[in-house]
Formats: structure tokens, sequence, C-alpha cells
């Protein structure tokens, strides 16, 4: 009797158990920002300025002509290269995007990179020579009292010339800017959910630790497709003036894009035979070739980041 009641006792326990793992809820995969994801399959391609805002002036054009140019060849070389990707361009004409409709405009795309193309300026050089001295005439009293006066001045002669800032280098936003970064992959993040994904608070502090964790993650790849946009353009016969961080008006397309994110400063317009070569097909063509390049080894190099399955309760155009 004791035997059939051990056994009774011991198949109910083992149907509990059965039961418990079969009714357990499933785990709930945080959300991954897809630019995170293996692959790149959507390119944005920034023109700087446009429209109203011509950018910076050399002796005869300005910025938001070569940017365009620029811009343009670069988009044609990537989808010729890369028939799968998604090329979407900020603008394709001569207009204005706001600054912020522009990182609004890549995120809602859902872009992987995001490559903002812009050309550099620097001030012209003031000089001065001695000539000598020369005399001055100035009055002291007014009216019917007024006195005549003559001294001896330093006498200078100014004239300016081009400043001899030149080459290529390229921007990512700053590391201190993280935070704000941050805010921006956590959005995205939360947007990104597939069907039947767990939507996550993005006011949660472990979400918030999650998203700086891949903010950090993006500032490395923007880091390594920076270097080696600069190493390309250095194939071409350009001065690599490095990789910078700047976090100026402008650069605010950099840390609002929740997305690895870089601004070239394809070369200084201010200067002379830098203004020839972003005005000339040769030197577009050259720009154009090292990013599309750098994309190349960029795809080779930066291994796709696996995803977590841990459980986690808390105006426009475009070319495809």
């Amino acid at each position: 009797m004791l035997q059939k009641l051990f056994y009774c006792l011991l198949g109910t326990g083992l149907c509990l158990v059965v039961c418990s793992y079969s009714t357990a809820p499933a785990s709930k995969a945080p959300a991954v920002p897809a630019a995170a994801r293996p692959g790149i399959k959507t390119i944005i391609i920034d023109a700087g300025h446009g429209g109203r805002d011509p950018g910076a002036h050399g002796d005869y054009s300005t910025e938001k002509k070569v940017c365009l140019a620029i811009a343009l060849k670069l988009g044609a070389k990537l989808k010729s290269t890369f028939p799968e990707l998604k090329i979407y361009y900020t603008r394709m004409g001569d207009t204005y995007p706001e600054i912020k409709a522009r990182a609004d405009y890549a995120n809602r795309n859902k872009g992987d990179l995001f490559i903002s193309i812009h050309a550099n300026a620097a001030p012209k050089v003031k000089h001065t020579k001695f000539l000598g001295y020369k005399t001055q005439v100035y009055y002291t009293r007014k009216g019917k009292k007024r006195i005549k006066h003559t001294r001896r001045v330093k006498n200078y002669k100014t004239w300016y010339t081009d400043n001899p800032s030149r080459g290529t280098e390229t921007y990512i936003w700053a590391a201190d800017r993280s935070t704000i970064k941050g805010d921006y992959v956590g959005e995205r993040m939360a947007e990104d959910v597939e069907d039947g994904e767990y939507v996550p608070d993005i006011n949660d502090p472990e979400f918030k630790a999650k998203s700086l964790l891949w903010t950090k993650r993006f500032f490395n790849k923007s880091l390594l497709l920076a270097t080696l946009v600069q190493e390309e353009m250095a194939k071409k016969g350009r001065l690599n003036r490095g990789v910078k961080q700047r976090n100026e008006k402008g650069i605010w397309v950099l840390q609002a894009t929740a997305m690895p994110s870089i601004l070239v400063e394809t070369g200084y317009i201010t200067h002379s035979a830098d203004e020839a070569y972003l005005n000339s097909k040769k030197g577009q063509e050259d720009m154009a070739a090292a990013i599309v390049n750098a994309v190349k080894r960029y795809q080779g190099t930066s291994a796709p980041q696996p995803i977590s399955k841990t459980t986690n309760n808390s105006s426009t155009s475009k070319t495809s």
C-alpha cells in the first residue's frame, strides 16, 4: 500500500514539473537597433548646406554646390557597387533641409550608416609691413577754438593671402556627447521592435544602460569608418588631416542620428588648389570612390554584433 502511494506521489510530481516547463512564459528579447544587426542595408547620404545656406565660399564656387555634386556621385557609385543597398539622400537639389530634419529623416528610414559631405574653409591670412612714418593731422577743441595739430605715426601696408590650410579630414561626434546620442539610439531601439517582441520602456534605467552600450558600439564603428575614409583619401593623393571630434553647430547630424555616422570635410574651398580639385570631375570622382572603398573595407572589417536574447522585464529622396 505504501509502495503504491509512493509511486502515485512521484507521478504527480513529475506531471507538475512537465506542466511548469510547458506553461512558463517565453523570454522577452530586448529590441536591437537595425543599424547594429548584421550587414548594411541602408545608407543615408547628406549633402551639406543647400538652398538659402550656401556654406563656405571659395574664389568662384560655394560649398553647397560642391557637396551636392560629390554626394550624388557617391550615391551612384555605392548603388553600382552594392546593388542590394537602399540609398537615401537628404537632398538631391538646391534645397535646404533643416539640420534636425536631416537626422530625423535618417532615423525614420532606419539607416545603417550616415555619411555627410562637406567642404572646409579657413580665413585668409593677414600680412602687414612697416613702411616708415607719416604725418597725421588731427584737431582739438571745436568751432572757432579748434586747433590743428600734426603728429608722426607709423605707416603700414596691409594685404591678405590664401590660408595654406588644405586636405581632407573626417569628423565623428564627440565622445562627451554620447549621452545625447544614446537618447536617440534608445528611441530607435524602441521603434525597431518586431511583431511579438517586447516593447521596452525608454525611461527604464536598464534600457538606458543598454542604449548607451549600443552608442559606444556605434562610436567605435564610426571611428573605424572615418579612419578608413581618411586612409582611402590618402591613397588618392589627398593630404590626410586625420579623424577629429567637434561639438559645434552642424555636427548635430552626427549626434542625433541613431547609427554609425561620419562627416567628411572633403577639402578647403578657400585654398585655390583644393577648390579647383573639388570642382573638377576627377576630384569629385576621387572623393566618391575613396568613400566607397572605405565602405567596402568597413563591411569586411566590422564584424556584426551578436543580438542578445537575454530577458528584459522592465523633404527628401530615395533610390532603391
